[in-house]
């Protein structure tokens, strides 16, 4: 007779195979057993409204029929070959008509490596060394990345903090670190380096949105200084708006990077920039000095690719945006009309396509500022959410096209479970 696993083996067994239990991503207390449309179940059978889709890459829902058709229909054509393939070259076609800033582009297998790559490539056109990023900002797992991510300890601002063990010292030292939302303090550093290879912003810094003209100045001042704007729209590319957040907020960068709903589920990125930008991939064109080499096994890889495609062939249909929008809204009324008529303080921080709520009554308009006035009552809120069967990351909310209206009945009725929760505090 077959034995099945409950999930507490499946945690005991993960515990004795991977550090801290864990694959590094969420919280490993949990086994997600599968995952159809806007449900996932664990491994003991519970079932969830999935608001953490995968960190956002399951924009349409799990399954969705339409992308795995196409993925079957490649699956006995080939999974991989290290080469062009039609498929690839067809989704990189598509990527560029979407994104402004993008007349090419290169794939990668991951959004930490196309940032990676993006940071390189700046730093190949300028022949510049420094970076600046902001505090709080989140651009993968490389060293320069890993600075000010989420630092414990206040320090003076433009000094870098290692958020990893393993980072040399001197990656500090090519790095400038400002506070989100804060044009003086940007124009203030610009003034004082002149070898600033590019400015790497989140638009939407992991929930905080940008002040009005706040990205348009950032575009302004690397103009003034001859100084490349990163884009890093991993998360908010074909979310905020099917041309990502250039065409929500009407900025074009000069290089940036997508992932996540750009490869439909699959392990699938890309960093793109202008022709004369990308050529220092070609060494023909920049020669051996000027070539930045860049490969993977699994970059642009058909299977992909084909539903990258199809995904963005359904974002371009009449009313998807519309839809995903009206859900987010409703997501975000539910739970302020519960907390408020609980008198309990809070606000709502995002785009309703990507946000969450602050215990706090003050402007989150940076890393500094984004922060709970109670951090108890987030733990209670979310735990009490998961009690309910939602399924979420504690700081953040994705919508996706999946949720249907009982899904935001179920939802209601949680929220006003966990508002309870807080209010029995």
């Amino acid at each position: 007779m077959l034995k099945i696993n409950t999930q507490s083996e499946w945690i005991a067994r993960a515990n004795e195979v991977l550090p801290a239990g864990g694959f590094g991503n969420f919280d490993p207390g949990i086994i997600i057993a599968r995952g159809e449309g806007s449900r996932v179940w664990d491994e003991d059978g519970n079932e969830y409204i999935d608001y953490l889709i995968g960190s956002g890459p399951m924009l349409l829902g799990h399954g969705h029929p339409e992308v795995m058709e196409a993925v079957l229909e490649q699956l006995p054509k080939g999974m991989t070959f290290f080469a062009n393939n039609a498929k690839g070259i067809e989704l990189a076609e598509t990527i560029i008509d979407a994104v402004p800033c993008c007349e090419q582009i290169r794939f990668v297998a991951s959004g930490g490596e196309a940032d990676m790559y993006a940071i390189r490539l700046a730093r190949a056109y300028t022949g510049r060394d420094k970076i600046l990023k902001f505090e709080g900002g989140y651009h993968g797992m490389s060293a320069e990345a890993q600075m000010s991510l989420a630092p414990s300890k206040r320090v003076n601002f433009p000094q870098a903090v290692p958020d990893s063990a393993g980072i040399p010292a001197g990656v500090a030292e090519q790095m400038l670190i400002a506070p989100y939302n804060d044009l003086e303090a940007v124009a203030a550093l610009l003034d004082e380096h002149n070898d600033v290879a590019a400015i790497m912003v989140e638009p939407l810094q992991r929930i905080i949105p940008p002040w009005p003209g706040y990205l348009q100045g950032l575009r302004d001042l690397c103009n003034k200084h001859n100084v490349l704007l990163i884009f890093d729209e991993i998360v908010t590319g074909f979310r905020l708006a099917y041309g990502g957040a250039q065409e929500k907020y009407g900025v074009t960068p000069d290089i940036c990077t997508l992932g996540k709903i750009t490869g439909g589920g699959f392990p699938l990125a890309a960093l793109g920039a202008s022709a004369e930008i990308m050529k220092h991939f070609d060494k023909a064109k920049v020669g051996e000095e000027g070539w930045l080499m860049q490969l993977g096994t699994l970059s642009g890889n058909p299977v992909a690719s084909v539903a990258g495609l199809k995904t963005m062939e359904i974002l371009r249909r009449d009313g998807t945006y519309d839809q995903l929008r009206a859900t987010g809204v409703a997501l975000q009324q539910m739970q302020a009309d519960a907390l408020s008529k609980a008198g309990i303080e809070h606000q709502i921080v995002g785009d309703e396509t990507l946000f969450d709520i602050y215990f706090n009554n003050g402007a989150c308009r940076d890393y500094r500022s984004a922060k709970h006035d109670d951090p108890h009552r987030n733990v209670i809120y979310n735990a009490a959410l998961r009690d309910q069967g939602i399924f979420k990351a504690p700081g953040k909310l994705y919508p996706s096209l999946a949720v249907t209206k009982a899904d935001l009945e179920k939802t209601r009725d949680a929220v006003d479970k966990a508002v309870q929760a807080i209010s029995a505090t």
